[in-house]
């Protein structure tokens, strides 16, 4: 790189990257000056849930209630009641936020008769 810009003066960019057999766009493209941009935090929309909303929807997600349905269930349930609270996305993030695993709903247990195995224990 810098033995192309030593011989720039004398044969040219086109010429010197020639001689390298290195293309002249990535002579210039290293040429330019690297510059970081920090951008700004991004604003809180102005929609967005309240700490005491969040709250409500993560009690009524962790409620006996909806123990073992998906948020979307639960929203569907929600929903056919008349009552919003957010979008299923969002129920996901407020799951997610407080480390809860992704859904509410209990793993079932394997059915061992439509499984083939060698070992008959099961």
């Amino acid at each position: 790189m810098t033995a192309i810009a030593e011989l720039a003066p004398h044969l040219g960019v086109q010429g010197a990257c020639a001689v390298f057999a290195y293309p002249r766009s990535s002579f210039y493209r290293h040429q330019q000056a690297k510059t970081v941009t920090v951008s700004a935090p991004r604003p809180k929309p102005r929609r967005a849930l309240g700490a005491d909303e969040r709250t409500q929807v993560r009690e009524v997600l962790e409620s006996e209630r909806f123990a073992d349905e998906s948020p979307y269930e639960i929203y569907a349930t929600l929903l056919d009641e008349g009552i919003y609270y957010c979008s299923i996305r969002t129920m996901y993030r407020i799951l997610h936020e407080y480390a809860a695993p992704k859904g509410t709903r209990k793993n079932g247990a394997t059915n061992c008769a439509t499984r083939l195995t060698l070992n008959p224990s099961c």
